[in-house]
C-alpha cells in the first residue's frame, strides 16, 4: 500500500496562488508536492514574470530555493506572497 501511496504522490497536483505584491496581481499555479523555490520562479518566467531578484513568503516565514512545498508545508489552495528585496 505504501508504495502505491507514494506512486501515486508523484502524480499529485496543488493548485497555489502567488500574490506579487509589487503589481498587486495573484498569479495561479499548478505545481507538485517536490517542486522546490527554484522550480517555482521557472514557472513564473515561463508565465512571463521575473522573480530572480524577489523572496518568496508562506505564513510569514521565507522559504530558502532549495526547499520542496512538502517541507514548507505548501498545500493545495495555498498563497505564497513574493517581494522584492530592497
Amino acid at each position: 500500500m505504501d508504495t502505491l501511496r507514494r506512486s501515486l504522490s508523484r502524480w499529485k497536483r496543488y493548485h497555489i496562488k502567488v500574490h506579487l505584491a509589487d503589481e498587486d496581481l495573484m498569479m495561479p499555479l499548478t505545481v507538485k508536492p517536490r517542486d522546490t523555490v527554484m522550480d517555482l520562479r521557472a514557472h513564473l518566467v515561463r508565465e512571463g514574470v521575473t522573480s530572480w531578484k524577489k523572496t518568496f513568503y508562506y505564513n510569514s516565514r521565507q522559504l530558502e530555493e532549495h526547499e520542496t512545498l512538502k517541507e514548507a508545508n505548501i498545500q493545495n489552495g495555498s498563497v505564497l506572497l513574493l517581494v522584492s528585496n530592497k
